[in-house]
C-alpha cells in the first residue's frame, strides 16, 4: 500500500502561481510514474502532467509552458509548479502513483483561480 498526501492548493487570482506537493510512503517511489490529474466540477478527471524516472515528462496541451512537474526521489515527493494560472485551471488536483499493477491516488487538493 502506498499513501499519497497532497498539499499546496488554495485560492489565487488569475496570473498567479501555486506549487503543489505530493509526498508518498514506501521505498519504491523512484521506480513509479508519478502524475498530477485534475477534475473540474461536472467534468471528467484529466491528466495534467506526469513524470517517469528522473526527468521523462508529459504535459496536457492546456498547461504546456505554464506548469512544470518535478520529483525529489530522496524525499519521495513530486511537485507541480503552476504559473500563469487561469480560471479554467480550477479543480481538485490529484496525485497518482503508478508502478505495474500498483495504482494509488491521493485525496486531492483544491485549486481555485479567480478572474
Amino acid at each position: 500500500q502506498v499513501q499519497l498526501v497532497e498539499s499546496g492548493g488554495g485560492l489565487v487570482q488569475a496570473g498567479g502561481s501555486l506549487r503543489l506537493s505530493c509526498a508518498a510512503s514506501g521505498s519504491i517511489f523512484r521506480m513509479a510514474v508519478m502524475g498530477w490529474y485534475r477534475q473540474a466540477p461536472g467534468k471528467q478527471r484529466e491528466l495534467v502532467a506526469d513524470i517517469k524516472g528522473e526527468s521523462g515528462t508529459n504535459y496536457a496541451d492546456s498547461v504546456k509552458g505554464r506548469f512544470a512537474i518535478s520529483r525529489d526521489n530522496a524525499k519521495n515527493t513530486v511537485f507541480l509548479q503552476m504559473n500563469g494560472l487561469k480560471p479554467e485551471d480550477t479543480g481538485v488536483y490529484y496525485c497518482r502513483f503508478s508502478l505495474g499493477l500498483r495504482d494509488f491516488w491521493g485525496q486531492g487538493t483544491q485549486v481555485t483561480v479567480t478572474s
